[in-house]
């Protein structure tokens, strides 16, 4: 008899909350589109309208340049995935070179530290510049001098100081209780890095390595300041052309078509995760 009326009553509260998740929902796409109406007639009603359209959203020159971008977004793509993979590398690297323990490792960790400062406080647009003209300046034998491959090296030296102190992060957020039990069972400091605090502190770092890989999508852009036809440049030629904005824009849309996933990708990491403390918590 208790156990119906339990029963009873949470079904009561789960209609309650499905009701006010709709009516939630409800308000807010009412006052969204509300918002949207009120913003879109702000701007088509304005006095220079007209010329704004014809400069930034010409339909015409947007399906003329778009072939061009598009093939040039692909470069952007080849670039990303590369400096990810090598970025992850170097970047937890980093990291686990400035937590080793003991004053014989204080000169390498010195050198980890000197490089996230480095790297993090330098603008990435000046080091594409530094790198970009000054290693081809240099001549020397069997370095290469493509621009896409000195821009993908600036990209993987700044992101990874970031992405460093990002794993740094997750790797001290595990109890030290963790570390001082893998050793209680025999294991090495290699292999309780490796099976019991690696794996906690990757789990824990998931979202926000996914927002700095957000950002590298948007700044792989930045390598046609070195001349590489890339997406940005594509459409800063067909702009110089056409004398309209409108093939930025095209870039600018695709760009954000490239963000999405993972941002939403990274939303719904940082939700999981935060159900699973929440749930361990309780537990």
């Amino acid at each position: 008899m208790s156990h119906l009326a339990v029963s009873a009553i949470e079904r009561d509260r789960q209609a309650y909350r499905k009701a006010r998740a709709r009516r939630s929902t409800g308000i807010a796409a009412v006052s969204t589109i509300g918002f949207a109406a009120v913003l879109y007639l702000a701007v088509t009603r304005s006095p220079g309208w007209p010329r704004v359209r014809q400069q930034f959203f010409n339909l015409d020159i947007a399906r003329d340049s778009f072939p061009r971008i598009i093939e040039g977004l692909w470069l952007n793509l080849r670039v990303l995935v590369v400096a990810e993979v090598l970025i992850l590398v170097v970047g937890l690297s980093v990291a686990l070179i400035r937590t080793l323990r003991g004053p014989v490792f204080v000169p390498v960790r010195a050198l980890a530290a000197g490089y996230t400062d480095l790297f993090r406080g330098i603008p990435l647009i000046i080091l594409l510049y530094l790198i970009g003209f000054g290693v081809p300046g240099l001549r020397l034998q069997g370095v290469p001098t493509s621009a896409v491959v000195l821009g993908t090296v600036a990209l993987v030296l700044t992101y990874s100081a970031y992405v460093a102190e990002v794993f740094r992060a997750g790797i001290d957020s595990v109890h030290p209780s963790q570390r001082a039990a893998a050793r209680s069972l025999g294991l090495t400091y290699r292999q309780s890095m490796r099976l019991v605090i690696l794996p906690q502190a990757v789990r824990r770092v998931i979202p926000p390595l996914l927002n700095d890989f957000v950002a590298l999508q948007k700044d792989v852009g930045l390598i046609s300041v070195l001349g590489a036809v890339d997406a940005v440049r594509a459409a800063q030629i067909e702009s110089a052309g056409t004398f309209n904005f409108t093939p930025y824009v095209v870039a600018g849309l695709l760009f954000v078509a490239l963000a999405i996933p993972t941002a939403r990708l990274a939303d719904l990491a940082a939700t999981r995760l935060e159900r699973r403390e929440r749930t361990a918590g309780v537990l």
